[in-house]
């Protein structure tokens, strides 16, 4: 199966993995703490707003494609992931993958000013060595093919560094800003439906309006 996440399960993703390594003791995540790790507005890029429903249907396609599983506690059901398997990574990489997956594209010194929390990298040549790594389909830790899972983007106006993205949301379609926020949830979607209604009412009115002033001058001498 293709693996090609949208943003939020490629943040649910990102979530249940930094959670597995900066807070073991609380991992795997509860529905509840996954959805407040989603949302939490430090280390994400963009910041979201996603609800339960969200991050449901996001993890059930996870469970589609191998990546997150469910795991059964006493008490609560509880979930985990499944990307260093799957995908047959080494230590670095993961937390490379997981910064990609949370903040978006960035460049190899960034990745690494970060990454304290996830992996200690020595210095950014270490870095740069497992970005070019990932960069390569090539076989991964267990000897299995592996397709490349990052790709190099180019520099933009005024920057000196390039960055580099993960591929599990397919190739970054464009080098524009990514949105400072994101909704995600039925209340965010009857709202944007309730304002297309209006503006079609709207349209209507003035459309109605239109055709009698077009046919009262039709009826003038």
């Amino acid at each position: 199966m293709e693996l090609l996440l949208d943003a939020i399960e490629a943040r649910v993703l990102g979530s249940l993995i930094e959670k597995e390594v900066t807070t073991p003791e609380y991992y795997p995540l509860s529905l509840n703490a996954l959805v407040n790790a989603c949302n939490q507005r430090s280390s994400r890029d963009p910041v979201m707003q996603l609800d339960e429903i969200a991050v449901r249907q996001a993890l059930s396609r996870l469970e589609e494609l191998g990546l997150a599983g469910r795991v059964q506690d006493s008490r609560v059901l509880k979930f985990e992931h499944h990307a260093r398997q799957l995908l047959d990574l080494k230590r670095p990489e993961i937390a490379v993958l997981c910064l990609l997956l949370l903040r978006g594209p960035q460049t190899a010194g960034e990745l690494r000013n970060r990454s304290e929390r996830l992996y200690g990298f020595d210095d950014i040549a270490s870095v740069q060595s497992v970005l070019e790594r990932m960069s390569r389909a090539e076989s991964g830790e267990s000897g299995k093919p592996r397709p490349a899972l990052i790709t190099l983007l180019g520099r933009r106006p005024g920057e000196k560094e390039p960055r580099y993205a993960h591929l599990l949301s397919g190739e970054p379609a464009s080098m524009a800003e990514p949105p400072e926020f994101v909704s995600a949830g039925p209340d965010r979607i009857e709202k944007l439906e309730a304002e297309v209604a209006q503006l079609r009412a709207a349209v209507d009115t003035l459309t109605a309006r239109l055709e009698k002033l077009e046919g009262a001058e039709s009826l003038e001498p």
